[in-house]
């Protein structure tokens, strides 16, 4: 993370911690990196001296306080220390070390599906917590994710909703960032966990791609795409393809939960990881599973299924002009969507499949026949073996009697 020098205006000591240095500023404050006497660094996070004095943006800070006290384990910053009387309100979570997936991305361009999907299961399962403690995040985009060697931390409660909690802005009014808040927040309706799923799914596209599955534009153009576009995801590999496109179903009840996200994403984690090809279950299980589910899973299937059976050979080049392609046709989105031009697309694609009709793992012989079960070969030779000498102890048998 990138650390600048106090200002002349920074104050030196806040509390009982001493501030070291500028982390960042948004739009409630600026944080600092802080230690207390045993040296323990934090994270402190103080209100502007304008917005003090606002009760609005008081109310809106005691409430990122208090969703961070309610979340336990999980990947967020624990709190440490806040005082909300303060003539600046302020509060303080345990330091994480590491980039922002953001400016991890940034730096490296797109991550394996390997890693997209470690770690969007980890952001899964901490989002489980999160949920269960009734907090819904509402800004998760890839800048509130920090890459610490222990894993993924989410950060940066300022416009979290919490049960109870009444909303600060004014209906129709969106919160949050253009191109990974979901559908429901920009026409102002009520958020739920499920707002937090499409903006995870949003964010893992972009791990996925190095760019928003809603392309570039003006505020206003963002939030329309979000809205009544369907999302562009040709760059993400088809391991992921189609669990991030349930991500972004337009209406919240199509989404998984962030519980059938973290499975699967760790299945596909393990697979990518080991190198193995995608596998589908047998078709009477769909067909239970299908009968059975609820409809985030119907849609998971359709959309699997869509990606599976309509998806042609997608032509990229190489990844440079693969990825200024991808901004071009992004910036004139509204009528047609991409379509590539150059050689077959490799990144996470799965090997061709068979054509023979037969099954892995059941070998074919010359005339297109399965070979004869071995446990039936074994049947028959024992019958005929038995019937042979029952034969010959007869016909010895007879020509004893006639000697």
């Amino acid at each position: 993370m990138a650390m600048m020098r106090l200002r002349r205006e920074d104050p030196r000591i806040v509390g009982s911690f001493r501030l070291h240095r500028r982390l960042g500023a948004g739009g409630m404050g600026v944080v600092y990196l802080g230690s207390d006497r045993r040296g323990q660094r934090v994270a402190l996070k103080v209100i502007r001296p304008d917005l003090a004095e606002d009760q609005e943006f008081r109310s809106r800070f005691a409430r990122e306080v208090s969703a961070a006290r309610r979340i336990r384990g999980g990947c967020t910053a624990r709190l440490v220390a806040a005082d909300l009387e303060a003539d600046r309100p302020w509060f303080a979570t345990q330091y994480v070390p590491g980039p922002s997936l953001h400016d991890r991305v940034a730096e490296e361009g797109p991550l394996r599906a390997a890693d997209v999907a470690s770690i969007g299961a980890a952001l899964s399962e901490g989002l489980v917590a999160v949920h269960e403690a009734g907090v819904v995040h509402r800004d998760l985009k890839p800048s509130n994710i920090l890459l610490s060697p222990k894993g993924p931390r989410i950060i940066d409660f300022g416009i979290a909703w919490a049960t109870g909690a009444s909303t600060l802005t004014h209906v129709g009014t969106a919160v949050g960032s253009p191109g990974f808040l979901a559908p429901e927040q920009v026409r102002g309706a009520a958020v739920t966990p499920a707002t937090d799923v499409f903006s995870l799914g949003a964010t893992l596209a972009y791990a996925a791609m190095a760019d928003s599955p809603f392309g570039h534009g003006s505020s206003e153009v963002m939030l329309y795409r979000v809205v009544h576009e369907e999302p562009q995801l040709h760059g993400v590999p088809d391991a992921l393809a189609p669990l991030v496109r349930a991500c972004l179903a337009k209406d919240p009840e199509e989404r998984p939960s962030t519980l059938q996200l973290s499975m699967r994403l760790k299945e596909i984690a393990a697979r990518e990881a080991q190198g193995l090809p995608a596998s589908r279950p047998p078709v009477q299980r769909e067909r239970s599973e299908e009968r059975n589910a609820v409809r985030p899973t119907e849609r998971y299937t359709e959309y699997a299924e869509r990606d599976t059976r309509g998806r042609g050979p997608e032509r990229v080049g190489e990844r440079g002009s693969e990825r200024v392609s991808e901004r071009e046709r992004g910036q004139g989105r509204g009528s047609s969507p991409r379509s590539s031009a150059a050689g077959p697309r490799t990144g996470g694609s799965r090997p061709p499949q068979s054509r023979s009709g037969t099954r892995p793992g059941v070998r074919s012989t010359s005339t297109g026949r399965r070979p004869a079960n071995p446990r039936l070969l074994r049947q028959r030779l024992f019958v005929f073996v038995v019937v042979t000498l029952v034969v010959a102890l007869g016909i010895a048998a007879a020509q004893a009697l006639q000697g």
